[in-house]
């Protein structure tokens, strides 16, 4: 007997959360609630700094100031004992607007921190870090930062308490400390001897027995690829009610195309060929696909 559309999605998500690793956004969050582990990142990455305690001000937060404009929610939000906060965020898909993201994102940290009628001068200082499995500057570096500057007088820094890091788990510089880059092979999927990785790797498996998170992660997931499926239907239809006029075969291929453009829009944590493999997209229609939305050279 064929499976159904839920017993489907049931059994994607069970195979996904036997296999769900440090680098998934949902898992990356629960293993970053253990704080000596969350802080003992933050010390890698910021080795120029003095973290200290942390605390979380919420386990997971979501930002909207306004009802019509985006909201956002964070995988990782802690402040450090100086009142410093700490935005750390998995972004494993390139969809070429990064850049513009991460400025977005601290946009409406520094509005959610500043209550009104309070001074400027009382605004956290805030960071927010993406960690990519991919470079996005194309330099080998592990480690990008920006800060603000005079264009004209690069010496003088803006000052305003700002930073905004991606981290490239490809990279193949020597220019971060021994943890930082065992952490980013980690999350490239390579073996490490390192100590820090070991206890990640410890907590990922013990997440992984958690009752409590495993039925959490299969209630989204099903209920994401559930509708997914639906949008791939949808899709397909469209796709061969177009085929009419362009071709039966270029509007079934633009109706898969819009479902797997749907499912990486509103799951950026799946890539690309995870996605095809969860709409059954076959090899040939994939390779079409990257080649339509220049995902080849």
């Amino acid at each position: 007997m064929a499976e159904t559309g839920n017993e489907k999605a049931r059994t994607l998500a069970e195979k996904e959360w036997e296999e769900l690793g440090i680098e998934n956004d949902f898992m990356f969050g629960k293993i970053m609630r253990k704080a000596e582990l969350c802080q003992e990142l933050l010390e890698a990455i910021f080795p120029e700094l003095e973290i200290g305690r942390i605390e979380y001000p919420e386990v997971q937060k979501s930002i909207a100031e306004d009802r019509d404009a985006r909201a956002i929610r964070l995988d990782v939000y802690v402040r450090s004992a100086s009142e410093t906060v700490f935005s750390i965020e998995m972004q494993v898909l390139n969809r070429g607007n990064l850049e513009k993201r991460i400025c977005y994102y601290q946009s409406l940290i520094d509005l959610q921190l500043l209550d009104k009628s309070v001074d400027y001068k009382k605004l956290n200082d805030s960071y927010v870090i993406f960690i990519c499995p991919f470079d996005l500057f194309g330099t080998g570096r592990h480690k990008y930062t920006f800060k603000n500057f005079c264009a004209e007088e690069p010496k003088i820094e803006l000052g305003d308490g700002t930073g905004k890091i991606f981290l490239n788990a490809k990279g193949t510089q020597e220019d971060v400390s021994g943890n930082l880059k065992a952490f980013l092979d980690y999350v490239a999927g390579k073996k490490s001897e390192n100590d820090f990785v070991k206890r990640l790797e410890n907590e990922v498996r013990q997440a992984r027995k958690n009752r409590e998170w495993r039925h959490e992660y299969m209630t989204l997931r099903i209920r994401d690829l559930e509708n997914r499926e639906m949008g791939r239907e949808e899709g397909i239809k469209i796709g061969e009610e177009q085929g009419i006029k362009i071709g039966e075969e270029r509007g079934r291929a633009e109706g898969i195309f819009r479902s797997l453009d749907n499912l990486l829009r509103n799951n950026p944590a799946v890539g690309v060929d995870a996605g095809a493999v969860m709409l059954g997209i076959g090899s040939k229609e994939l390779a079409e696909y990257k080649k339509a939305r220049g995902l080849v050279s």
